[in-house]
């Protein structure tokens, strides 16, 4: 770039506070032509038009069109960095440390923070120590190490990290050592991202500055769009910039694929594996089956039956690695059964007490432990075998979730709160307080949010890191049957539950009002379950025996995972 502002031709002189918002404009530009004298107005006027300009250049220049962008700021009187930045970047880019350091003199003034100058000069100095190092000059580095870097007082711990990489014998062990990309063009380019946050944005434009604001625009849209379900990539060359991004509710499960009437009664309990790949079922009749995933069609097939539950199956929890399941009862039921679901074959049959009520389970994320209890007011933790290894006693329980921490377990009570219990330690505490019961309630993945329905009220999302209600989802009649609801869809932005009104009802995770109302089923829709590897697939049972499949428009259900809708 020109140090002369992008300015030609006996252009005027820049004001000093156009060389500090780095533009330079002129009017009255003369050129001769014989006898006459052409005035040229190219003053761009508009903060705005003047950065889009300087976007336009980077971005060109960017792609190697140098001289284009040269012309384009010559033509619009703008100026594209600041003299100084665009020396010092040259001075960078050519690992000339010396002038890079003197420019850094030049550069001072520009600041918006005067303590950044000694943390620009340590990065330049550091890399020079390690390109000294690549290339063997040992004596060279300890002299930058000794004189240069150490007594900027400035980051010790990593002045005597970057001294201990003198032992490196080969190149390959010192980028090894210290993550570093080694000498040449893209570790200096590295650099200078760094040096450049310390530049403010009219001296020098954050680096590739307009790919980041069009993508954050493509992210806007997305976030704003209800339908948004596929996991597309977030480069710009996935999307089109010409149009605003748009998904339609064909895109979205809301379309019945398949309808399953292998149970012979109430279907109260759904659950898919975790690795999407398997359904598992629970029913009034006794059994659960298991069904295997066709992630091209969204449809399932019955691969086995678990039989011999006495009363029925309220609830089914798969273990982190899928190898086992265990299937839980109604209230009356004091027994609980862990299946190994490869073979078909139960492990266990825990039975602690003819007074237990073992209705909910959760597992622990070592896969090796389980809790379960009921509303009987006991509450266990539990190894493989069944065997009991600590227990709470008191606690009336609704429903189990235990955090990723290993250790502390939430539960909802008949008090219509939800408590945390540490086994560890012994201590329990408040997390949150309802008005009415809390039928069931699920955390999502990050382990912050938890989805509760509760009796008369519908389903609520709180945030229990907050300890706060941050929304009630409108529509869904629940009155005090226990029903099941979900987080799905990609990134778990969508809410999913069933309804005693024999619907089952879809919300954005920041909307109230429901994206999707589900017709099909006849009766009281008891859980539903979003595939968590496959976005496209929602599961709905209800107490009309059948088990809907639901997903997009027949012509969208290839590439379920979400890769290319």
């Amino acid at each position: 770039m020109q140090a002369s502002n992008g300015c030609h031709n006996g252009e005027t002189a820049s004001t000093s506070n156009d060389l500090q918002n780095g533009t330079c404009s002129f009017e009255d530009n003369l050129e001769l032509n014989g006898d006459v004298c052409k005035t040229i107005s190219t003053k761009i006027r508009s903060q705005t038009d003047q950065d889009i300009i300087r976007l336009i250049g980077q971005h060109l220049r960017g792609l190697g069109l140098n001289r284009t962008a040269e012309q384009l700021m010559k033509e619009s009187g703008c100026r594209l960095d600041h003299p100084s930045a665009a020396k010092f970047q040259t001075h960078v880019s050519e690992g000339d440390w010396s002038k890079a350091e003197r420019d850094l003199g030049d550069l001072k003034l520009l600041l918006e923070n005067q303590h950044s100058l000694v943390e620009m000069k340590f990065l330049l100095l550091e890399q020079k120590y390690l390109e000294y190092l690549e290339d063997g000059h040992v004596l060279e580095a300890l002299q930058c190490l000794r004189h240069e870097l150490t007594p900027l007082r400035f980051n010790t711990n990593r002045v005597h990290e970057l001294s201990s990489y003198m032992m490196c014998s080969t190149s390959e062990e010192l980028r090894r050592m210290s993550h570093w990309d080694g000498k040449g063009a893209y570790s200096r380019q590295k650099l200078m991202e760094k040096l450049q946050a310390f530049l403010p944005p009219s001296v020098m434009l954050p680096p590739r500055r307009l790919q980041t604001l069009l993508h954050q625009a493509v992210e806007l849209q997305r976030d704003k769009c209800p339908y948004h379900n596929s996991k597309t990539e977030s480069n710009l060359e996935s999307v089109s910039l010409l149009i605003d991004h748009t998904c339609t509710k064909e895109q979205f499960p809301c379309e019945t694929v398949q309808i399953l009437k292998d149970h012979c009664d109430e279907v109260w309990f759904c659950r898919f594996s975790n690795d999407g790949s398997k359904l598992a079922t629970g029913s009034k009749d006794n059994n659960v089956i298991i069904w295997v995933v066709n992630p091209e069609t969204l449809e399932v097939t019955h691969q086995k039956t678990l039989e011999n539950h006495p009363g029925g199956v309220t609830f089914l929890s798969w273990s982190p690695d899928d190898q086992y399941l265990i299937a839980c009862g109604p209230d009356d039921s004091s027994d609980l059964w862990v299946w190994n679901v490869e073979t078909g074959g139960l492990k266990i049959k825990m039975h602690h007490s003819p007074e237990d009520s073992l209705t909910t389970c959760a597992w622990n994320p070592d896969g090796k432990r389980f809790v379960c209890g009921g509303t009987r007011g006991q509450f266990y933790q539990c190894d493989l075998d069944g065997n009991v290894i600590d227990s709470w006693e008191g606690v009336r329980v609704q429903c189990l979730w235990c955090r990723k921490d290993g250790k502390t377990v939430l539960a909802a009570d008949t008090h219509h709160r939800i408590r945390g219990y540490n086994f560890e330690d012994l201590t329990d505490f408040n997390i949150l307080q309802e008005g009415h019961s809390v039928m069931s309630f699920t955390c999502d993945d990050s382990g912050r949010m938890a989805l509760l329905n509760v009796a008369t009220q519908g389903v609520h999302l709180w945030d229990i890191e907050d300890r706060v209600l941050v929304r009630k989802f409108q529509g869904v009649t629940q009155g005090y049957y226990t029903i099941h609801s979900c987080f799905g869809g990609v990134n778990q932005v969508f809410i999913a539950s069933g309804s005693e009104d024999n619907k089952v009802y879809i919300w954005h995770i920041k909307r109230e009002l429901p994206i999707a109302v589900l017709l099909g089923h006849t009766r009281t829709v008891n859980c539903v379950s979003w595939n968590p590897v496959y976005p496209n697939m929602l599961a709905s049972a209800s107490d009309d025996g059948t088990i809907r499949i639901w997903g997009p428009a027949e012509r969208f259900r290839t590439n379920s995972k979400g890769t290319s809708i």
